[in-house]
């Protein structure tokens, strides 16, 4: 099984396009150890022919121009495309927003947990994904399926979702309230575990949202071959520290990277073949490679996700 990070940063991307924070002007300065990042994404494949893509970036377009695995062959028919399904982990604009550039009439699969599809089913503008070329289904929580295509035809991949402890989308917050707790464990967030059919033992996690590891996660996820995981923040207050927003990690339903209960702490005890930080947010001084936040995540154990890794499992 094959697997590419196709967008490592989080929502906003890196540079994001209105931040004049220093990690961003370093970007955009083409600093050395500063890579640019498109918004959070992940490719797979179990024949390398055909690509399974989790979450549909605001940034897919340009994420397929870059990714040869995503081009049409050139010996192919005039329209088509190997992505054969998307895969969403929740509802948040920066994982569902590039759906819409995939309009073009081109059959796939689309697999979400039912409220995401009753959030996207609910917005008429989703329909420009024609129901007879892109069926629409259910992703059930804690049952190991097989993804198909838009026709019926296996991926070879095999797929399990779990809810995670996360929020409800931003958009989906009750503004009436700012002080409520928009906190969820039902299954609003959820993470994948992604394995190959005829090898289902060499498993990959891929959890880009999470607002915390209980008990339940961490015995999920001992002795997993990989696991690529929410790395928004490096601490809890690190946007309101930069100056650049007002809420806390945790406000945000994204666990930090440092800290008593950050991931690399609740996570230290669990067996893991490699451990990958994705979803990385522009504030994040672990995006500067020559940062000390950066060499104390990688002595950790922990890899720096970025666009265009490449796993094999």
């Amino acid at each position: 099984m094959r697997l590419k990070i196709i967008g490592s940063a989080a929502g906003g991307g890196f540079p994001q396009w209105n931040c004049n924070y220093r990690l961003s002007r370093a970007a955009r300065a083409g600093a050395d150890g500063v890579r640019p990042r498109t918004q959070s994404s992940l490719i797979a494949s179990a024949d390398g022919d055909g690509w399974v893509l989790f979450n549909a970036s605001p940034d897919i377009r340009q994420q397929i121009a870059v990714t040869p695995e995503l081009q049409p062959r050139a010996d192919g028919p005039l329209r088509a495309t190997p992505i054969r399904a998307v895969v969403l982990t929740n509802g948040d604009v920066d994982h569902v927003a590039g759906l819409l550039s995939l309009r073009e009439r081109q059959p796939f699969a689309l697999y979400a947990a039912a409220d995401v599809l009753d959030v996207l089913a609910q917005n008429s503008i989703f329909n420009v994904l024609d129901p007879e070329l892109v069926p629409r289904r259910p992703l059930p929580l804690g049952q190991a399926i097989a993804l198909r295509d838009a026709e019926g035809d296996e991926t070879g991949l095999v797929v399990e979702a779990f809810a995670v402890p996360g929020k409800v989308a931003l958009y989906l917050e009750d503004s009436s309230d700012p002080q409520a707790d928009f906190g969820s464990d039902s299954g609003d967030t959820i993470g994948i575990r992604i394995a190959q059919r005829d090898r289902t033992d060499a498993a990959a996690f891929y959890i880009p949202g999470c607002a915390r590891v209980d008990e339940a996660l961490g015995q999920r996820l001992a002795d997993a071959a990989c696991l690529l995981f929410d790395g928004t923040l490096y601490t809890d207050d690190e946007m309101i520290v930069a100056g650049v927003g007002q809420k806390t990690g945790r406000r945000m339903g994204h666990i930090s990277m440092e800290g008593e209960n950050g991931a690399v702490a609740s996570l230290a005890g669990i067996a893991l073949g490699r451990r990958i930080f994705v979803h990385i947010n522009n504030t994040n001084p672990v995006l500067d490679e020559n940062s000390p936040e950066h060499a104390r995540i990688r002595a950790a154990g922990w890899e720096i996700g970025h666009d265009g890794m490449e796993l094999e499992l």
